[in-house]
């Protein structure tokens, strides 16, 4: 019997530590899309777009790098802090001279958040110049 209560005890001690680290979720990002199509464009044309985020959790969010799949492309983001409920951009540029084709540059964003690695994506179709 005082195994059985011994149990409870410890399994009630769990699940309140669980309800309480959800309840703390700390920083959350919460991107407005996480994809953009440029559609078709011309080799050598360089295109560029703003992800829009939100710290949707309960802590600061710190985004410690943005890393891109190529040299293509090119990022910019917040370096300060940003508060929960707050707003931010990261700006990405692509230059397509040299490609051909369909185009998916992930970019992986690193941070303090509760997910710790977030993707987002530029999406084109590169035609060739035309004389």
């Amino acid at each position: 019997m005082k195994k059985l209560g011994f149990l409870l005890t410890v399994f009630a001690l769990v699940f309140a530590f669980n309800a309480n680290a959800q309840e703390q979720s700390g920083a959350a990002i919460t991107f407005k899309e996480k994809s953009f199509d440029f559609g078709d464009i011309t080799q050598g044309d360089k295109v560029s777009h703003t992800f829009e985020l939100t710290n949707s959790g309960t802590a600061p969010l710190v985004i410690s790098n943005v890393a891109v799949t190529c040299g293509c492309t090119a990022t910019s983001w917040p370096k300060e802090p940003i508060a929960p409920g707050k707003s931010s951009e990261i700006k990405v540029s692509f230059n397509s001279a040299g490609k051909m084709g369909k185009q998916n540059s992930v970019i992986r964003i690193y941070s303090n958040a509760a997910e710790p690695i977030e993707k987002v994506s530029l999406i084109s179709n590169v035609l060739p110049k035309t004389k």
